[in-house]
């Protein structure tokens, strides 16, 4: 067996069954596919137990996306695909996806580009971190790792497996000619249980695997960056449940911190740093105004001030009126009209931090610069 597709689902039959039918449509030789019913009110297991080709895992509680750690061992593919219940590979990905892995024998995760309903793309906020609605996994790394963390039911169970996977020596890397549609039904998502469980799980994740030296910086950082997130969507009750849930519960998980590389790999805080200050020579550079509060904002804070660089603003439309650090946070009209000599990306997310660099790239004349990519000649507006 090639390849074995793992879903796991609540209460979304006829959106699964479509992304059944997508899959069988990819007409691939030699596949399987796994069905987690995470407990369905809605007669999804009955639905999936007719049709002989899927294997059904039945579950009497509802275990989340991470319920997919149920499947891994009935599993008989040399990869592992997860994708959600509403999300389905596009003809050809897959056979590219496997041909990625024959030619990287350290490849442990093959992320899909992800296309949403409107057009726009969907990516994690960090480079070297998977997307759970479409990856490929060796099944060898995961047979030496481990699989998805299961008390994170869902939100940023990713990240907990991806940075096992790095510092097990294995790669994470993200594919633009690998392609996944992801519908994001909205049926049973709720704003303030993400927000919850956002909020503890990214807290058991810092406990868990930042070293000493970042735990308490990240902690600090990403706490303020989602109350100004939880504040702005009235869900301030959330991001409190979330901390307090996240404290206990990280008291209760081993402390493994990753090495320095591996969270080098990670944050990218020497490559931010080494980048901010060749940009500052280069363009002589004296302040600089930050594009979006990203996760990753902290090492573009840091490098910033190790550079000693001015930061007059942060644009980010979704959080105008707030602050970071003491720094105002503006809508995109609001800080094409301050001073500031280069505009820098400060989002670590592929997809978003193209989206927005090429946006303000229309918008105003002055150099855009996404430090983690590379500059391209003619590609920077002149000031």
């Amino acid at each position: 067996m090639r390849i074995s597709f793992i879903i796991s689902t609540y209460n979304r039959r006829d959106v699964l069954l479509h992304t059944i039918e997508r899959l069988d449509a990819l007409r691939l030789s030699d596949f399987e596919i796994h069905v987690v019913d995470n407990a369905s009110s809605d007669g999804t297991a009955q639905a999936v137990a007719k049709l002989r080709w899927v294997r059904l895992h039945a579950q009497e509680i509802n275990r989340g996306s991470c319920a997919k750690n149920v499947a891994i061992p009935h599993a008989h593919g040399e990869f592992i695909v997860f994708l959600d219940d509403d999300s389905y590979p596009q003809p050809g990905s897959i056979q590219r996806m496997i041909a990625h892995f024959q030619d990287r024998t350290r490849l442990g995760a093959a992320t899909f580009a992800v296309t949403l309903p409107d057009g726009s793309r969907e990516c994690s906020a960090f480079p070297n971190v998977f997307i759970g609605c479409g990856v490929g996994l060796r099944r060898s790394a995961i047979e030496q790792v481990g699989g998805l963390p299961d008390d994170f039911f869902m939100q940023a169970e990713e990240y907990d497996l991806s940075l096992r996977l790095l510092e097990a020596g294995w790669e994470v890397e993200r594919f633009e000619d690998l392609h996944v549609t992801h519908l994001k039904t909205p049926m049973a998502r709720t704003p303030q249980r993400t927000m919850r469980l956002d909020v503890r799980n990214n807290l058991m994740l810092i406990a868990t695997y930042f070293p000493d030296e970042w735990a308490v910086p990240f902690c600090v950082d990403w706490l303020r960056r989602y109350w100004l997130i939880a504040s702005a969507k009235r869900q301030r009750r959330a991001f409190i449940l979330g901390m307090l849930q996240g404290a206990i519960a990280a008291m209760r998980r081993e402390r493994k911190p990753v090495s320095a590389d591996t969270f080098e790999q990670f944050a990218k805080i020497e490559r931010i740093k080494a980048a901010m200050m060749k940009m500052r020579r280069d363009y002589q550079a004296q302040s600089i105004l930050l594009i979006d509060l990203g996760k990753n904002m902290l090492p573009y804070w840091l490098a910033a001030k190790a550079c000693g660089l001015h930061i007059p603003a942060i644009a980010d439309n979704r959080l105008a009126g707030k602050r970071y650090r003491g720094i105002r946070i503006l809508s995109d009209d609001e800080a094409r009209r301050m001073a500031f000599d280069v505009a820098v990306v400060s989002n670590s997310s592929p997809v978003h931090a193209q989206a927005r660099t090429a946006q303000w790239r229309t918008l105003d004349r002055r150099r855009v610069l996404d430090l983690l990519q590379p500059v391209q000649e003619g590609s920077i507006a002149a000031a």
